[in-house]
């Protein structure tokens, strides 16, 4: 029978994770390590984050710290994954039930409101979002090159190369709403009549029995 793993937060396993490539690391070192790699496809971190996820760790179990000595006065505090800390992450990453991604796009949902917008606005939130994506693809092709220079990050390299194909294709599924953007300016601009939600009821009607197929 395989052993549960403990009940924690995704960004608990997140920063275990980033431990468990073995090294001895500090909070800054943790945010630069995720800022480079974790907030292409899961988490961008804050600081408070990153500390406050820590120090559950180590109520855990699953982390152990000192305080290294520098040149500084404050010294600086480190982290180590334990070996407790390294079977639950690892029985957390085998185990753990694959669960749908959740997907709660802020841009779509404007654009889904687009009939309270001037068609300029919309077509400028867009057209920001594009250029947000390809920045990002940019940046994860870096951080993909750079870790293919470190045979331990064969993994990461894999995500980080998802992550750059990931982010090509929103900017490509941006830039086809621009067309359509343009093919619905040559229509008179849709408007909402009333009585929308009575007839989504019956468009449901008519295609749940697909739609259950599908659940």
């Amino acid at each position: 029978m395989t052993e549960k793993s403990p009940t924690l937060p995704p960004t608990s396993w997140a920063v275990l994770g980033l431990l468990s490539f073995g090294e001895e690391l500090s909070g800054y070192d943790l945010k630069k390590w995720a800022d480079s790699s974790l907030k292409f496809f899961y988490w961008s971190p804050s600081y408070s984050q990153i500390y406050s996820e820590l120090k559950r760790l180590e109520r855990a179990g699953y982390a152990v710290s000192r305080v290294e000595l520098t040149e500084s006065t404050r010294g600086k505090r480190v982290y180590t994954i334990t070996g407790e800390g390294r079977e639950a992450v690892t029985r957390w990453a085998r185990d753990a039930p694959v669960e749908p991604p959740i997907l709660k796009h802020g841009v779509m949902l404007r654009v889904w409101l687009g009939h309270l917008m001037e068609p300029e606005k919309l077509r400028a939130v867009i057209e920001q979002h594009r250029d947000y994506a390809d920045k990002m693809r940019k940046l994860s092709a870096i951080d993909a090159e750079a870790a293919a220079e470190v045979s331990d990050w064969a993994y990461p390299e894999m995500v980080l190369r998802w992550s750059e194909r990931h982010y090509e294709s929103e900017r490509d599924l941006a830039q086809h709403m621009l067309n359509d953007l343009d093919a619905l300016a040559a229509q008179p601009r849709p408007q909402p009549t009333g009585g929308a939600y009575a007839r989504l009821k019956k468009q449901l009607a008519r295609t749940s029995g697909t739609r259950s197929r599908l659940k």
